[in-house]
């Protein structure tokens, strides 16, 4: 092995971190991205950066030559946006994936892990399910569909062309370098931007929606072991912990009392196909590599609020067009109310 990565997605929150992770480890790295979903400056130093989209296969497939591995974070994860804009998400979820994996054949990659999400379980009738990696996908909107209907092309592809395959699935990763100023995603970095603001948080539909939130910390190491080990391959791993279930009213009070702000949450019309439940289950992750989150939701968030003063609370760019606008298509999108 020439211990050369290439990380799609490179300028992102996961994808930059990760970056860092490989460098430290004395890998080379190679990455791309183009800049819709992350900032310039997240990018490491050492980083060989292609600022090129990965629906392009020609210069995709230069920028990955003589690489060993391929890690594809990148992904336009707008669960919620894909059901009034589904053209650009699921292209910018199910194709570019398929971009890349193309590539990494045409390169002779050895290995490529997919980072996934868990919008690929959906909804369950048993309701307040905890994911489990066998559990029967059922994604409630074209984002989730795209995800799942990736992992199988991925590993259809890599059977063909004897290319190794993993599929990492983080769940609801929080902390530094996440882009805060999207309204399109990223609760709890909206929710901190508008506090910052001394602005109330919005919440869709009642906030009892359950969700599990990981620390960035929790995950690079486990996702080190994930794309570099043997035991890995053809492999799906949850990854996250779940054990600290919190409803979005929880969230958004936890918040005001670690920023010191009386919240008095808005409450506007639920999303359409927005999942209640969402919960993964650790196990196999911790039976195969000894996953044990250590960084607490509380340290977490202060880290997240401490990184939004820094760089300094922003206006929310609507830097991504509504293909759908109709009667279900959120308000706060429409009229930018953010």
């Amino acid at each position: 092995m020439k211990n050369k990565i290439f990380i799609t997605g490179v300028a992102g929150f996961l994808g930059s971190h990760m970056a860092d992770k490989f460098i430290s480890q004395g890998w080379n790295v190679v990455g791309n991205d183009n800049l819709i979903g992350g900032y310039k400056d997240n990018i490491p130093k050492n980083v060989e950066f292609y600022n090129i989209d990965c629906l392009d296969l020609d210069q995709m497939t230069n920028a990955m030559k003589d690489c060993d591995i391929v890690f594809h974070t990148a992904c336009t994860a707008y669960e919620g946006l894909s059901v009034f804009s589904p053209n650009l998400v699921t292209t910018n979820t199910f194709q570019i994936g398929v971009c890349a994996m193309t590539a990494a054949i045409k390169n002779k990659v050895k290995r490529f892990v997919n980072c996934s999400s868990m919008a690929r379980y959906g909804a369950h009738k048993d309701g307040n399910v905890k994911f489990t990696e066998d559990l029967e996908c059922n994604p409630q909107d074209p984002y989730g569909i795209a995800k799942l209907s990736l992992e199988k092309i991925l590993f259809n592809l890599g059977d063909t062309h004897g290319v190794e395959i993993v599929n990492a699935v983080p769940h609801n990763i929080i902390g530094q370098r996440q882009k805060y100023d999207d309204p399109y995603r990223n609760v709890v970095s909206i929710m901190i931007n508008l506090i910052a603001q001394k602005r109330q948080p919005i919440i869709y539909g009642d906030g009892n929606q359950i969700r599990c939130f990981s620390p960035i910390e929790d995950n690079i190491d486990c996702l080190y072991k994930i794309i570099t080990s043997e035991k890995s391959t053809g492999q799906i791993f949850n990854i996250g912990p779940d054990n600290n279930p919190i409803t979005i009213n929880e969230l958004a009070s936890e918040l005001g009392s670690l920023m010191n702000f009386k919240v008095k949450p808005v409450y506007v019309d639920r999303r359409p196909q927005e999942v209640k439940y969402a919960t993964c289950s650790s196990d196999k992750i911790r039976k195969f590599f000894n996953y044990k989150p250590i960084i607490s939701l509380e340290r977490s968030l202060l880290n997240t609020i401490n990184y939004v003063y820094e760089r300094g609370p922003k206006k929310f760019e609507y830097h991504l067009d509504l293909e759908i606008i109709n009667s279900k298509t959120p308000k706060t999108w429409q009229n930018k109310i953010f």
